[in-house]
């Protein structure tokens, strides 16, 4: 044990961060109301050291790609519209500069998303053949779908170069293909060469129970992740953690698991305060329900009496997810421009796009950015 702690600690340290002992055993806990009160507490009291600590150098979003999915999961069976099966979520990729424990400045990418691998999840290739099958599917196919950008033209962007890129990071793999980040000495189907990686030298960092599902895949889980994923990927290339930690001052990796057993969520300090990014929620509704106008969203809150309305095409463990929103809603500060609304940033958000009425969020931010995002810091 003393030896396990030790490589953990030094992985860490290679990297910069440290653990977030704010957080030590709250999640075992017992029983589950008490363990709810722990994470809040926990929260409100690394809160207060968080923000002391300071904050990021620059941040900026970008989006990717929006993708359909279906509504029924999108508000825990809250929202029934039967003639909207399908909303669309935009994957929003977001650039973080910062400064490590060691001084080192550093350049952060978090959910940076290939629409080509996501396609290939079993989820998205069945939804794929079932419009190919219905009439006029082709045509809903354009209303679900768009893209933006790719990851690598984003950098380009920003006036970064792949080699600028210390670490990437999600929150979790669903419909995310590793080798197209990472690179692979294996050759993926239809293509004609093997991948190279798209951010150079850059470590990918990812809690150990996500790789771990990804080795190892339960039926519960087999359709929201890419099988083959890992294959020819040099895995000495993943940095894995467990729990909490804090990259430097002004941002830290939550562990929110829930959704999956290894989700984890973005945090950064900000000249405006503290920014949250998962999809534990794609919208601002999910973790607000009382101020929702979605039809059906906030009787859910009311007839069930939560405070929140997750996300849930996978349900895990939906009260360890209950308990992890909690934790992101007590981090997270209140927006500038309308203080109802919590400074949290969904990392795939559900599209605000009149075609979906009356599924739209109630209020979105549409992004961040602070500072400027600089190449070569070092």
């Amino acid at each position: 044990m003393a030896t396990e702690q030790q490589s953990a600690e030094q992985r860490l340290s290679g990297i910069g961060a440290r653990p977030i002992p704010e957080f030590d055993g709250v999640h075992d806990v017992w029983p589950r109301g008490a363990r709810l009160q722990a994470v809040r507490e926990a929260a409100a009291a690394y809160k207060v050291r968080f923000t002391s600590q300071g904050s990021v150098r620059a941040v900026r979003s970008v989006d990717i790609a929006a993708a359909p999915y279906p509504v029924k999961y999108a508000f825990h069976d809250a929202v029934s519209v039967p003639a909207l099966p399908l909303i669309s979520m935009i994957n929003r990729m977001i650039v973080v500069q910062y400064d490590d424990w060691n001084d080192v400045p550093r350049t952060l990418v978090f959910e940076p998303t290939v629409p080509d691998g996501s396609a290939e999840a079993p989820f998205y290739r069945n939804l794929q053949k079932a419009l190919d099958k219905v009439p006029g599917g082709h045509l809903l196919e354009k209303v679900v779908l768009r893209y933006y950008n790719e990851p690598g033209d984003v950098l380009t962007k920003l006036g970064l170069a792949a080699d600028d890129i210390d670490f990437c990071t999600f929150d979790h793999l669903h419909v995310q293909d590793p080798r197209m980040i990472l690179g692979s000495t294996e050759v993926i189907e239809g293509e004609a060469r093997p991948r190279e990686p798209l951010f150079g030298n850059a470590k990918m960092l990812v809690h150990s129970r996500e790789l771990a599902t990804l080795q190892s895949l339960h039926p519960m889980q087999w359709a929201w992740y890419v099988e083959g994923g890992l294959g020819g990927v040099d895995l000495d290339k993943a940095v894995t953690f467990d729990g909490d930690i804090e990259l430097g001052p002004g941002i830290a990796l939550l562990w929110t698991p829930g959704h999956t057993d290894g989700n984890h969520s973005l945090v950064i300090n900000t000249p405006d305060g503290v920014w949250v990014s998962s999809e534990n929620g794609i919208s601002l509704d999910n973790w607000q329900p009382e101020l929702s106008k979605i039809p059906g969203v906030r009787k859910y809150h009311k007839q069930f009496g939560r405070e929140i309305c997750p996300n849930a095409n996978t349900l895990e463990d939906s009260l360890d997810q209950y308990d992890s929103m909690v934790k992101e809603k007590t981090l997270a500060d209140r927006c500038k421009r309308d203080p109802r609304w919590l400074q949290i940033l969904p990392s795939t958000e559900l599209a605000p796009w009149r075609r979906f009425w009356p599924v739209v969020p109630t209020y979105a931010h549409g992004g961040i950015s602070y500072g400027e995002i600089k190449g070569s810091l070092r």
